[in-house]
């Protein structure tokens, strides 16, 4: 007997499960950061006129797309075009997408959970060490971190789409919130935090060129998770009675509001503690600006409010760090799930331990890939540089691929759903 697909108890349920699939490091720590070099609120401006006119239409047409079918990326694009083997290859990047994402999106994961226990153990001033950062990375105990992440990041996908997804939302989404708004609200009443204010909402319109606005399209690309399959799969689970355009611009100003949020929270911290900061300086990397600069600011706030202060700070950002990327993990995940019961009907419980087993199997290689192991760590090279196989991963899906997929469910969206009306 096929397995019963879960469905969404209410349109709440969705908005917050969908929310929580846009909303991760990329909203927190690479949108401030963008925004901060291409011109300020000029980007602000370029990226809302995206959102507002071609993602928000693509978002309509994925959740229609999953809605409409009630399957996955792969059985979705299949049936809407007629079999079409063209299309249905489309719809299977479009889960072996999501799938290697989640692979170093796990990677970082890990690396987030052990910066809450060495802040949580009095270790601040050590992670502030630009040499802390290569030394986490590479050791072997992340095995043992891996193995719990994985456990319960599955342990959530088994409870389904109700028991599961919607109730992690439920709970991670308003506390995600709750504490955003609240070290920003700190932040903001720190000296010469209006500097950071000023220089990340006062437009520049003098770095304005074709790159700032193609990043700032990709930004909202891969802000709202178009092109990695899980609209269409959360579509799926979508219940027909609700109103899909309305809960979709829900879904888009939460995401926004999160990522001018945590502008807001780090532009005027990172001025309130070096007022000469030179933006050249941050990372283009959201992870090294997580994991090697952030830490310094936090431990510089002991002259405000003490080392325990600044660790409990410090606690609290890399806490929502985390929370803002299980609940996108757990989203990306769910899409091969989907499939596996969709096309090869396996149960949910079966569903997921294929899925397991999988991602374990591309997790321990990324994970050894910064150190651990000389292997994968020198795995390959391009571009005259030595990559690792965390960094293959990254540059061939997140980088090419992602947008790729997305690009191609715009042209499906006109060539094929179009023509159908």
């Amino acid at each position: 007997m096929a397995e019963a697909r879960g469905q969404f108890s209410s349109k709440l349920g969705f908005i917050l499960a969908a929310a929580g699939s846009a909303v991760g490091l990329g909203n927190i720590v690479a949108f401030p950061v963008m925004a901060s070099k291409n011109g300020g609120a000029a980007f602000l401006i370029i990226y809302l006129l995206f959102i507002a006119f071609i993602c928000y239409p693509v978002m309509l047409a994925e959740i229609s797309m999953g809605r409409h079918t009630n399957r996955n990326p792969v059985g979705a694009f299949s049936e809407l075009s007629a079999g079409h083997p063209g299309w249905r290859l489309a719809g299977i990047l479009a889960i072996l997408t999501p799938f290697m994402i989640a692979v170093f999106y796990t990677v970082i994961t890990v690396w987030l959970v052990v910066y809450v226990k060495e802040i949580a153990f009095g270790r601040l001033d050590l992670l502030s060490n630009e040499s802390t950062f290569g030394e986490v990375v590479a050791r072997p105990s992340l095995f043992g971190y891996l193995l719990g992440l994985l456990g319960l990041i599955f342990t959530i996908l088994l409870g389904g789409v109700k028991g599961g997804i919607e109730r992690l939302a439920r709970v991670l989404m308003p506390t995600l919130a709750v504490m955003l708004v609240a070290l920003t609200l700190f932040v903001l009443t720190l000296d010469n935090a209006v500097a950071g204010i000023r220089y990340y909402l006062v437009p520049d319109f003098s770095r304005m060129d074709l790159s700032v606005i193609n990043g700032a399209l990709s930004q909202a690309f891969f802000s709202l998770s178009l092109g990695m399959g899980i609209l269409i799969t959360y579509g799926s689970y979508f219940s027909q009675q609700d109103s899909i355009s309305q809960s979709t611009r829900m879904v888009a100003v939460a995401d926004t509001s999160i990522a001018i949020f945590a502008g807001l929270l780090i532009l005027p911290a990172i001025f309130a503690f070096d007022p000469n900061t030179n933006t050249e300086d941050l990372s283009t990397s959201s992870v090294g600006l997580i994991f090697s600069f952030l830490p310094q600011i936090f431990l510089s706030m002991q002259s405000a409010v003490g080392y325990f202060g600044a660790s409990v700070v410090a606690i609290s950002f890399f806490s929502l760090v985390f929370f803002a990327a299980l609940t996108s993990l757990v989203s990306i995940i769910e899409i091969p799930i989907s499939c596996w019961i969709d096309e090869l009907k396996l149960t949910r419980r079966k569903a997921v331990l294929l899925q397991a087993v999988l991602l374990s199997i591309f997790s321990i290689p990324a994970i050894m890939s910064l150190g651990i192991s000389d292997y994968f760590t020198n795995f390959t090279s391009y571009g005259g540089v030595t990559k690792s196989f965390f960094d293959l991963v990254s540059d061939v899906f997140y980088e090419t691929i992602l947008p790729l997929v997305g690009f191609t469910v715009c042209i499906f969206c006109v060539s094929v759903l179009f023509r159908r009306e």
